[in-house]
């Protein structure tokens, strides 16, 4: 069975299918979010200690 045949023949599926928000992916870029996130994280940390705040 596909899923083309399941979501066609299941009225619920094809709901769940239309209900998507647009929010995160599952399969995403994440190695892409890691490396930003880490960056952010350095960058953060060196403008506190610049700034002399730790």
């Amino acid at each position: 069975m596909t899923l083309h045949a399941t979501t066609a023949d299941d009225p619920r599926a094809l709901a769940e299918l239309r209900a998507r928000t647009g929010g995160p992916q599952d399969d995403g870029p994440r190695l892409l979010e890691h490396v930003l996130g880490w960056t952010l994280v350095v960058v953060l940390a060196m403008l506190v200690t610049q700034v002399g705040l730790l």
